[in-house]
């Protein structure tokens, strides 16, 4: 897989995470149903696989999240006990998450930066996270190798994105960005062509000395028509966004053709490693 083009990546819109205040937290905003539909099981996957990996107290484990936007995520990593590093291009994200993580007395690192580029040493952390950022960036391929350098051997990588197939791109662009009955996400939020196949993240993890594990589906714990009844009553007024954010969750599913979520191990080739 090779860096988006600029005529693809000139459409996709990550504006709105530069919006100002604390929006991300706000329970009536569309960003914090992350919070509320997919951090339980996001949080849940990423405990597991960081426990049965890493066999060592949780209070020494790092973990970096790259792209961190307003710490939704980085503060469930850090309430479990990890030592949480956030990472993000928006300022104004960054401010955020920065004040709520001091309002909830958690200590949390954040910094500015591109997943491109990471401000880091190389082997700094036993985790990375990177979780509905993937299908944003403008050059993948740079961003696992990145992600591959700052982690120890036999640190892990986990992260989720969305498949680039038809099912895709009828739910997560056509129901909800741009058919009027559905849609609650913002126009252009995500691109199509920038959503992820398996196989090509595959791909890239095993050219950077990471061992890809496994894949799981992600999918709403209800049936795709009583969501899409809870989505036009959003779309029209009848529920607020915390109000639909109430009403389902997130859970794994054997399917991955709409979002799925995975993770992969580092490891050197045996004449690299040190002794």
């Amino acid at each position: 897989m090779q860096k988006i083009s600029e005529e693809i990546y000139s459409r996709i819109d990550n504006n709105i995470y530069n919006l100002e205040g604390d929006r991300w937290w706000q329970i009536d905003f569309s960003l914090n149903l992350i919070r509320t539909l997919i951090n339980p099981f996001r949080v849940g996957y990423a405990k597991k696989i960081i426990e049965q990996i890493n066999k060592i107290d949780s209070e020494k484990i790092s973990v970096l999240e790259v792209g961190c936007g307003g710490g939704i995520l980085s503060e469930e990593i850090a309430k479990i006990g990890y030592i949480t590093t956030g990472i993000d291009p928006s300022e104004s994200s960054l401010n955020t998450a920065i004040e709520h993580a001091k309002e909830n007395n958690l200590k949390i690192k954040y910094e500015k930066g591109i997943g491109e580029n990471l401000p880091f040493q190389s082997d700094s952390f036993n985790v990375v996270l990177c979780c509905d950022v993937l299908e944003h960036v403008h050059d993948l391929p740079k961003v696992i190798s990145e992600i591959s350098r700052v982690l120890k051997n036999g640190g892990v990588f986990i992260y989720d994105t969305f498949n680039r197939t038809h099912f895709s791109k009828i739910s997560a662009i056509k129901i909800l960005q741009e058919w009027k009955r559905w849609a609650i996400m913002p126009p252009n939020l995500h691109v199509w062509e920038m959503f992820i196949r398996p196989d090509e993240i595959i791909s890239l993890l095993h050219e950077n000395q990471l061992g890809w594990k496994e894949h799981r589906g992600i999918k709403p714990n209800i049936s795709y028509l009583k969501m899409l009844r809870y989505l036009h009553k959003r779309a029209i007024g009848e529920l607020t966004y915390q109000e639909f954010g109430n009403k389902f969750h997130m859970i794994e599913s054997r399917s991955t053709q709409i979002m799925y979520m995975g993770y992969a191990v580092k490891s050197f080739p045996l004449h690299l490693q040190k002794n």
